[in-house]
């Protein structure tokens, strides 16, 4: 039986709408789980949406609409940007679906059963904007900070989860487990935050005062806290009952840094821990896109719309440039130039051409019939070596999750083959019919390395493998799981008519 993946993304909360960084993440997920096939593994790929809480209510209200109608249409948004970009899910979620609610209420009345939440008094300020109460601890010179938008004073019953009594348990978790959270300088954060008491959880609100969410099963007029009820969709959509998962757990969770701590390095290890369920396999944590190194925002204008790139260069591309350009786990600053830049040379000179020239050469020199390989000289030795070496560093990093490196080492194979065609100079050899079978492998050579090289780029571009493959008259990527070898192609390959993998845009540079 196959090793099981199970890979999460963090659900988006629909009081917004789609960005870059929600396309951001949603690819990167997507390119893994891909990859993870790739290795023979039976994968599960989980996303949706984050649908109660009280910004949902609010906005709702403002516009005399009902809760779930203006979840449901934003949920639709955010489906159809990842089916846009080619994120292949296998399931998507949504906290308002009873699957959920169920197993939200399941494990409150078991938690509640347990002695683990009891019934208490808040007094103290809250913001509305974050769905957080807040101490004098959060105030900057004696003042709160604009993001917690309105804070007002609350003096209301409502439940606690003992959270605190797993502090010391969490701190050591994390100590004996360092690069439980990826990268690991991130664990040292939440240490930071762990040296100061935590207080217990506040997991509900009153129904007077928000009414849309998951009713509390041992008190009808309180409703579940927006985190409490997210953060549970991870094991709701695989089966929880009585402590135990469904067989796809534990996952990779994989997150933005925002939403690092508490809610997945504090609230959720504790959760899963009361309920008697193993941690999570990971915790992948990725930064935040900025923009001439200032926060992205509407009101500054310098907000990147993933479908308009989408329409101008094809999904591919987007998908490309946000996996190069972001180190998993720092920031990234997006210039529309290096966009542009990467499409044309890194995109289009070099994966492109590699491919226009290989199906045309063979199409023109052999009536489009694959040569078999031959005997090649120290030149083709040493450029089989090469990208042998480039795929065997890529698959490494990628192990590692370090993906813009993995592309980088990918592309050198690709610039590598490239590099072999100019100094083989078939254009030259098809002229002498003395040197038929020097071109015979130099042509043989191209393909096998193009064929490689387009299998591995299959999690990342698949769109354009498709198309590679197409034109290659290839049915399928090669094995990854096989030794990495130099493939042989059966006598009657073939390839079609070169048609651009990246047609040239022009664009006027800023």
């Amino acid at each position: 039986m196959a090793e099981k993946f199970y890979i999460t993304t963090a659900i988006d909360y629909v009081n917004g709408r789609p960005h870059l960084g929600h396309a951001y993440e949603k690819v990167l997920t997507d390119m893994l789980a891909r990859y993870e096939r790739r290795k023979g593994k039976g994968v599960f790929f989980l996303t949706g949406v984050d649908e109660h809480g009280m910004k949902v209510q609010q906005s709702a209200a403002a516009q005399n609409r009902e809760p779930q109608d203006l979840a449901d249409e934003n949920a639709a948004r955010f489906r159809a940007l990842y089916d846009e970009l080619d994120v292949g899910y296998d399931d998507f979620v949504r906290t308002t679906e009873d699957r959920h609610k169920q197993v939200v209420q399941r494990i409150l009345q078991e938690l509640f059963d347990k002695g683990e939440i009891y019934e208490g008094q808040y007094e103290g300020f809250y913001s509305a904007k974050q769905e957080q109460f807040l101490t004098d601890d959060d105030k900057v010179d004696g003042e709160w900070p604009a993001d917690f938008g309105e804070v007002v004073h609350l003096q209301e019953k409502v439940y606690y989860f003992k959270l605190s009594q797993y502090q010391d348990w969490l701190v050591g978790f994390l100590n004996e487990n360092p690069d439980w959270i990826y990268p690991s300088f991130r664990t040292k954060e939440v240490l930071g935050k762990l040296d100061q008491p935590i207080p217990d959880m506040c997991i509900s609100r009153p129904s007077s005062r928000l009414s849309w969410g998951i009713p509390l099963p041992f008190d009808k007029d309180q409703v579940t806290f927006v985190w409490f009820d997210a953060l549970i969709n991870y094991i709701s959509v695989i089966g929880y009952e009585g402590g135990q998962v469904g067989d796809w757990w534990p996952a990779v969770h994989v997150i933005g840094k925002d939403i690092m701590a508490p809610a997945h390095a504090v609230y959720w290890p504790i959760m899963l821990k009361a309920i008697g369920v193993p941690m999570p396999q990971r915790l992948l944590v990725h930064g935040f896109w900025t923009m001439d190194q200032a926060k992205m925002s509407k009101s500054e204008g310098n907000v990147v719309d993933p479908l308009e790139l989408v329409e101008v260069y094809g999904r591919d591309a987007f998908r490309y440039y946000v996996l190069r350009e972001m180190a998993l786990g720092q920031d990234a600053d997006f210039s529309l130039d290096q966009f542009h830049q990467r499409y044309q040379s890194e995109l289009g000179n070099n994966l492109g051409n590699l491919l226009n020239r290989t199906v045309s050469m063979i199409g023109r020199y052999r009536d489009g019939a694959v040569p078999q390989q031959v005997n090649g000289s120290e030149l083709e030795t040493a450029m089989k070596a090469d990208v042998l070496a480039s795929i065997s560093k890529y698959r490494e990093l990628m192990d590692q999750w370090q993906v813009h490196l993995a592309l980088t080492e990918l592309w050198k194979g690709i610039t590598r083959t490239n590099q072999y065609i100019e100094e083989a100079a078939p254009w030259k050899l098809a002229k002498d019919e003395a040197r038929a079978e020097r071109l015979d492998c130099v042509l043989n050579h191209m393909a096998t390395a193009l064929w490689m090289l387009g299998s591995e780029l299959q999690p990342i571009l698949p769109d354009s493998v498709e198309r590679i493959f197409a034109q290659l008259h290839l049915d399928q990527p090669l094995d990854h799981a096989v030794e990495l070898n130099w493939p042989q192609w059966e006598s009657t390959a073939s390839v079609g008519k070169p048609e651009p993998l990246y047609p040239r845009i022009e664009r006027e540079e800023s």
